[in-house]
């Protein structure tokens, strides 16, 4: 059972916004609600083109002009336990979604160090406030990498994840240890977000698509990884933040157990498209959108700037989610294909100038 919560004229916090989730959810929130306040939390740090951050967060100040819903924007990092505090001091939030972390399976490999000071570290002392601060909600952002290795497919929340290939999978893995522990303790209500290959227009520019797309436009060979041999389960924006939104409604209830205990109110969701894509057949239609809006000529040479290339550590070659849960619990299951998706980044590429 779900505890159905009203987030209108409540305090909300969302971490890693202007983030490319963050920003698109902010954004929802704000056409959505009738009033309240919503605070953004985020270090605007450079790992990716920071001027992309600004755009997103401009967007954000525009929405916010035309809601009903006070929205207030503070840079800052959630590895900042002081600031958190004072943050959870001031607006006591009802319901908190963690997005902030660091992002990047291979960026793990080389850069550790950020990777257990945000993802640790921040998701920690965000437990923390979420502990001296009663929350109805706390919504947080997992990963599909956390299934690792593992060959059964689809993913399901039921399997084992205990073999990860990566930090960035082991850093998110524990994020939903740390929090079932503190639900468990303090009777925090939690839920976890597995998230599959988000994907659309303002995403992040160290996504295969979005990477490619640039050096297309710059005439350069993009590579595909594991000889093209490879599937994802890509997941549109609109539908990740469909689900979060949904999923920021419905709070795991809290109950006591048969041992007088203290059952916790956890619980993890798959958010995955549920279909995945053969990755040259994504790459294709990539390629087909990129020139339906203008970024590519028609008569580019495709075929003479992609390389078929060996797999990259940390990296897997399937990723399948089994959303059934979120369906049975929240009445959702993403539906936007990647023609409709792709196109929509195609022209948003087109329109912000490739920036």
């Amino acid at each position: 059972m779900k505890k159905k919560i009203d987030l209108n004229g409540k305090a909300i916090l969302i971490t890693g916004a202007p983030g490319f989730i963050g920003a698109n959810l902010v954004m929802r929130l704000l056409k959505e609600l009738s009033g309240g306040v919503i605070v953004s939390l985020d270090n605007m740090n450079d790992y990716y083109e920071v001027g992309l951050k600004e755009w997103r967060l401009r967007q954000m100040e525009q929405a916010a002009e035309r809601s009903p819903v006070k929205h207030v924007f503070v840079r800052g990092s959630i590895g900042d336990k002081k600031l958190l505090d004072e943050l959870f001091d001031t607006y006591r939030f009802d319901v908190v979604v963690n997005l902030a972390a660091q992002a990047g399976v291979r960026y793990s490999i080389d850069h550790p160090d950020v990777y257990i000071e945000s993802n640790i570290i921040g998701f920690y002392n965000v437990l923390e406030a979420c502990r001296h601060h009663p929350v109805e909600h706390l919504v947080y952002a997992s990963s599909s990498s956390v299934y690792g290795g593992n060959r059964k497919v689809p993913f399901s929340t039921d399997d084992k994840v205990d073999n990860p290939v990566s930090l960035y999978a082991a850093t998110k893995k524990s994020n939903e240890l740390l929090a079932h522990a503190y639900s468990k303790l303090y009777d925090i209500p939690s839920t976890g977000l597995r998230f599959f290959t988000v994907y659309g227009p303002a995403g992040r520019p160290d996504m295969f698509y979005y990477s490619a797309t640039k050096r297309l436009v710059a005439g350069q060979t993009i590579q595909i990884f594991n000889y093209g041999d490879m599937k994802r389960d890509f997941t549109y924006i609109d539908d990740i933040v469909e689900g979060v939104y949904r999923v920021m409604q419905g709070a795991p209830e809290k109950a006591v157990g048969e041992d007088g205990l203290p059952v916790p109110p956890y619980a993890v969701y798959n958010i995955g498209g549920g279909q995945p894509e053969e990755l040259l057949r994504f790459v294709t239609v990539l390629q087909e959108e990129l020139v339906r809006a203008g970024v590519l000529p028609a008569d580019y040479d495709f075929e003479g700037h992609r390389a078929l290339v060996g797999m990259q550590p940390g990296d897997v070659p399937v990723t399948y989610a089994d959303s059934a849960a979120l369906e049975r619990d929240y009445g959702f299951t993403p539906r936007i294909g990647i023609r409709d998706g792709l196109r929509a980044f195609a022209q948003w590429y087109k329109s912000y100038g490739g920036n």
